[in-house]
């Protein structure tokens, strides 16, 4: 007979690290070998299949409750506070956040979803950090939504208001300011430098072009 410690119950919503809201649809008994394992079944929401789990690897997991509206309206506010400069390393950064998200507190899907939204006002992220930023919020919205008790639609607008100021601020303020670029940039420069510069010594030979042909025209007067 199974004696693993049930921390959820039938019905209840839980928090599954990097997938998202699901739903505890069974509790079961399955006989593995010759030990009888209890198991929960989730039903995940954003993905739409079910997944079973021994109850005794929930905690190594990080299968967890959703957090109280309390916890949830903090992790919200979060999104309006001022955040350090960033790594310009953006494949550091990347694993940082990954890390964080698989961690899946809703403090550090919160973190993710602010770091992201900020350095995005600095440089586009690159495809894989947009997935990772599109991740994140959409697990934040999940869990807000579900602690809160409101529409999913109005969370979403809740976000945006409280990451938008922090946006507005950043594009007034100079990239240089704090924020170092992305190191593919510099090379980007170069070749804009070496393009200005070919462009001037254009320039100049049109000039040189031009004087010569006033010079022939004033030899000509002359003859005259």
């Amino acid at each position: 007979m199974s004696t693993e410690k049930l921390e959820f119950e039938i019905n209840q919503r839980v928090v599954y690290p990097s997938q998202g809201v699901g739903t505890v649809i069974d509790i079961f008994d399955k006989k593995v070998g010759d030990k009888t394992i209890k198991y929960y079944k989730f039903y995940l929401e954003v993905s739409d299949m079910n997944v079973m789990v021994p109850v005794a690897n929930v905690g190594m997991i990080g299968i967890r409750q959703i957090v109280s509206a309390e916890a949830a309206q903090k992790a919200l506010d979060s999104l309006a506070d001022e955040i350090e400069p960033v790594t310009s390393d953006w494949k550091l950064r990347y694993q940082m956040n990954l890390d964080l998200l698989k961690k899946g507190s809703i403090d550090d899907i919160a973190s993710i979803v602010r770091c992201l939204y900020h350095r995005s006002k600095v440089k586009e992220l690159p495809i894989l950090e947009r997935k990772l930023y599109d991740n994140a919020k959409k697990l934040l919205e999940d869990e807000i939504t579900y602690a809160l008790n409101i529409p999913a639609k109005e969370v979403e607008d809740m976000i945006h208001a409280k990451l938008e100021p922090l946006g507005l601020q950043h594009e007034k303020k100079s990239i240089l300011s704090g924020f170092e670029d992305d190191e593919d940039d510099d090379e980007f420069a170069e070749d804009e430098t070496s393009d200005s510069e070919d462009s001037e010594d254009s320039d100049e030979d049109e000039d040189d072009a031009d004087l010569d042909e006033e010079d022939d025209s004033d030899d000509g007067d002359d003859d005259e």
